[in-house]
């Protein structure tokens, strides 16, 4: 078991590992394998990209990303002229659905509307984040999926995905379904594994919401 410096100073390392970081302007503190982030970053990538630096370290149970965005005086937009550029590359993108609209209010980036699949809403984000002047963004896409499937075929379905993983025991996990809301619980070995299990849970038709109880126990 790694002491809290020793964990803190293996996710610093990682940090100055990932080229889009600035380690110096994030503090990091560690306590019983939870990290916290503090500090600024350019944008909402950045932001992103260290909670997954973070999330690599062994040893690493939980993130708090507390980073704030400050965008240099030369990347801030009007909000009318940073909605239009968002708009067009969401257009630009044939994984992003029309009926995916933008709002912008100080930079922070609102998406709305509606999608079928959480790849397309997590496609609009990654879209919009990356777009200059971008604070924040803010994903308020609905999914909407027509006919509803059987509760019972999405979990088995679910559960099925999980046992053919072979980076997963499906064993110590499990699902269950209400009104389109996936909730699955259990344990993994690492961050990565996880990221699997809820990838697996959100790829079922009709999903809408992934209820995410899973604990990374690195001692399985």
């Amino acid at each position: 078991m790694q002491s809290n410096d020793e964990l803190r100073r293996n996710v610093k390392e990682e940090l100055a590992w990932e080229p889009q970081l600035d380690p110096e302007a994030i503090a990091v503190s560690a306590e019983d394998g939870r990290v916290t982030l503090r500090g600024t970053v350019g944008s909402p990538r950045e932001k992103r990209a260290a909670t997954n630096a973070a999330q690599r370290v062994f040893g690493v149970v939980a993130v708090d990303n507390k980073l704030e965005v400050r965008l240099l005086n030369e990347r801030r937009r009007d909000d009318a002229d940073l909605r239009a550029d968002v708009l067009q590359a969401l257009m630009l993108n044939s994984l992003v659905p029309s009926t995916v609209d933008v709002n912008v209010d100080h930079g922070l980036v609102t998406l709305t509307g509606t999608a079928n699949w959480n790849h397309q809403r997590i496609e609009a984000e990654r879209v919009a984040s990356t777009v200059v002047g971008t604070v924040e963004v803010l994903d308020e896409i609905e999914l909407y999926h027509l006919p509803n499937p059987d509760p019972d075929a999405v979990e088995d379905a679910i559960t099925r995905a999980l046992r053919r993983s072979a980076a997963l025991d499906a064993r110590k996990l499990h699902v269950s379904t209400s009104s389109g809301t996936v909730t699955i619980k259990g344990h993994v070995r690492s961050w990565a594994e996880h990221d699997d299990a809820i990838a697996a849970a959100w790829a079922a038709p009709g999903v809408k919401d992934v209820h995410d109880l899973i604990v990374v126990d690195y001692d399985l």
